[in-house]
């Protein structure tokens, strides 16, 4: 098994790349690209990169899951995934990212570090073990550990419980190794480290939040411990500087993809898997979250929108002041799939711009499509796609833009490893929990405001663009919101809903906010005494029969009526048949969608 996956990385050496903006510039004897000729610093990026764009395809689909994301498609994979009617075919990226791109060289590189002392690196490498399989738990339940990435094809798979306290441990055994002082002769970590450019101290950060995020996954489970969490926690990212993010770019030269996916190498992963292409949505959940326009919000605005939100630019915007149109932008709507019969009938249909007319326009006769051109697509241009300029930009031939893309789905956009926000957050949850309503309160509106000023940190640095989503909010803006309705101000107004309403917009397209929804049931109200935590959101509105033999659920206090997880891979139903029937009674079953995984039951 490790020998083939291995593979990948072998495949890779023999490239000579480049990404954000130099890790993944490797050279290496191209006569023996072996594990015995990688040096360390050559590994680490690479590892980094598949692990997260394993991540980034997690994330993705999980925002399809969790009604951020649709797509026009209603037969493709992901389009079943929107309808809670899932494929089997939309487990697979992550896994394949994960065992082939990642995992697979862990070991190499941690003998490889040990013969030189190079201890930091070792420390990274269980780091990932640990972010990797904890990923493997959160999306499929069960998976080989124990006996994975070693010498037998058919590894046994190992139960959720298993896999959670090892990699606890793992995260443990990084700190022993950061913790230590390497030599100067082995190769300092700042020479390959894609993620914090050698920041030691960044890397023990993260490891604390790791421990905070995953302990706070126990939420259902009688170990869950608030005193490790918050201690967690305070050991985590205490400001917006000791984050842990990568610094993506939207580069010309970049036309050399990756041996697995193809993907261009320097762009964010969610632009690889979300704005690639036309096909997807916003959805109306999600509008309403940043719009205040759900039940019970309050319509003020979040400053987050303008930014978040895509834009298309119209030749023909109704100006009061002078009655007449004038060239400028409109925002997208949302997609109601919650409500609304659209993806049933059709819809929501590509839009076209005609640049004769200067209009766009529904290639459909169906009258009930005509409206939706209302709906901004992601899509954003790299230079694989199409992009003749370091601007993003999808733009017609005549220059008019079709779409400024979102805050976190452009080429150049910021992936957010470990923040402070989310510490912040986490602690809200845990004290609010404690009754300690005061502090959590103060958490809670600490956190909004660190992911405004971490995004406006992207945001500053973008200068003389054309996209008028690319400015920084203002203070005002900020300070504005924090003071309105639309965020509790006192200790009677704060509920456990606000605090992960706040929390899904600062997560946006994570694979966490899933993990979220699955702690709190969804929209089901039956965890503690904290009512509905995410109001509004249900299965999709066209939810049907076929949907319904893999999710069977017919109440929402029943845990089959939620999706759980996702089934294992054909690769594993094909090749390792025997020992994944082991691992669950349902894994061949098609209601496996519907079993929680091993953090998500009591």
């Amino acid at each position: 098994m490790k020998n083939i996956f291995k593979l990948g990385l072998i495949s890779l050496l023999v490239l000579s790349l480049s990404s954000c903006e130099k890790w993944l510039d490797i050279n290496v004897n191209p006569n023996s690209p072996t594990n015995l000729v990688a040096s360390v610093d050559a590994r680490l990026p690479w590892i980094q990169h598949h692990y997260q764009y394993a991540y980034g395809s997690a994330s993705m689909r999980a925002g399809i899951i969790t009604g951020a994301l649709t797509l026009n498609s209603t037969t493709a994979a992901n389009g079943l995934l929107a309808a809670w009617n899932p494929a089997q075919g939309s487990s697979t990226t992550p896994y394949q990212g994960w065992f082939v791109g990642a995992g697979s060289n862990i070991g190499d590189m941690i003998a490889t570090a040990e013969k030189e002392e190079a201890w930091h690196y070792i420390g990274a490498a269980y780091t990932l073990r640990a972010m990797g399989f904890m990923l493997m738990l959160d999306w499929y339940g069960e998976m080989p550990y124990t006996e994975a990435l070693g010498s037998t094809l058919t590894p046994k798979y190992d139960d959720g419980k298993t896999i959670f306290e090892g990699c606890m441990a793992e995260l443990d055994l990084a700190l022993t190794y950061f913790q230590k002082t390497q030599p100067t002769t082995a190769t300092p970590l700042s020479k390959g480290d894609s993620w914090n450019g050698g920041d030691v101290q960044k890397w023990i950060k993260m490891i604390y939040g790791l421990k905070a995020r995953w302990l706070n996954n126990l939420s259902k489970k009688s170990i869950y411990s608030p005193t490790e969490i918050l201690a967690a926690v305070a050991n985590g990212p205490a400001n917006n500087a000791q984050s842990s993010v990568i610094h993506h770019v939207n580069d010309l030269s970049d036309m050399t993809g990756d041996v697995i996916i193809g993907d261009p190498l320097k762009t964010s992963y969610l632009f690889n898997t979300t704005a690639w292409s036309d096909g997807n949505r916003f959805t109306k959940y999600y509008t309403d979250l940043l719009e205040n326009t759900f039940t019970g919000g309050s319509g003020i605005e979040d400053p987050r929108a303008a930014k978040i939100l895509p834009y298309r630019q119209s030749h023909f915007v109704w100006d009061p002041a002078t009655s007449s149109f004038k060239k400028g932008f409109i925002r997208t709507k949302g997609v109601d799939v919650l409500k609304s019969n659209i993806r049933l009938s059709g819809g929501p249909l590509l839009m076209a711009f005609n640049t004769t007319t200067k209009k766009y326009f529904i290639n459909s006769t169906n009258p009930l499509r005509l409206g939706d051109t209302a709906y901004v697509g992601l899509r954003s241009l790299c230079a694989m796609t199409g992009a003749t300029t370091t601007e993003s930009l999808w733009k017609a031939t005549d220059g008019t833009i079709l779409s400024t893309g979102s805050f976190y789905t452009r080429p150049e956009s910021p992936t957010f490893i470990m923040t402070y926000h989310e510490m912040m957050f986490i602690k809200a949850e845990v004290l609010f929990r404690q009754g300690d309503l005061p502090n959590a309160l103060i958490a809670y509106k600490a956190g909004i405001r660190a992911h405004m000023e971490l995004m406006n940190s992207k945001l500053a640095q973008y200068t003389g663009s054309e996209n008028p989503a690319k400015t920084p909010m203002s203070t005002t803006d900020i300070d504005n919101f924090l003071a309105s309705a639309a965020v509790a101000q006192t200790t009677s107004q704060l509920t456990m809903a606000k605090i992960m309403q706040q929390k899904y917009i600062a997560m946006s397209l994570t694979q966490q906010n899933w993990n979220d929804m699955r702690r709190f049931n969804f929209s089901a109200g039956n965890i503690g005494n904290f009512g509905v935590v995410y109001p509004d959101f249900d299965r999709p509105f066209e939810f049907g029969t076929t949907g319904a033999t893999k999710l069977p659920g017919t109440s929402k206090s029943q845990d089959n009526y939620w999706f759980r997880r996702m089934m294992g891979i054909t690769h594993e139903m094909n090749y390792n048949s025997a020992q994944l029937r082991a691992s669950n009674p349902k894994a061949f079953d098609v209601d496996i969608f519907s079993v929680p995984v091993w953090w998500d039951m009591q």
